[in-house]
């Protein structure tokens, strides 16, 4: 792993725990920018949230695997995200 993918990882973390608060907008500011998968599948859960299916399902294709339908629950696949991100 590189420090880039290290960098990717923390604010992938940070997102992540943004999201969790309640801050959507933040959470977004950070991954937009990102193109990791782990980043695409965050920004496919807060355009979930948000109620931007289209943009959630174009993000969910990005992000190599996870997909809109996997999670019904925002909350828990945030939880699910940020296990990913500690995992690598």
């Amino acid at each position: 792993m590189t420090s880039g993918d290290d960098a990717a990882r923390r604010n992938c973390t940070r997102a992540i725990r943004a999201a969790l608060t309640g801050d959507w907008e933040q959470a977004h500011v950070i991954v937009q920018d990102l193109d990791d998968p782990l980043a695409c599948w965050i920004h496919a859960i807060l355009h979930k949230i948000e109620g931007d299916a289209w943009n959630s399902r174009y993000w969910y294709e990005r992000s190599r695997g996870h997909q809109y339908q996997d999670h019904a629950d925002a909350r828990s696949e945030l939880l699910a995200a940020l296990a990913e991100a500690d995992r690598e």
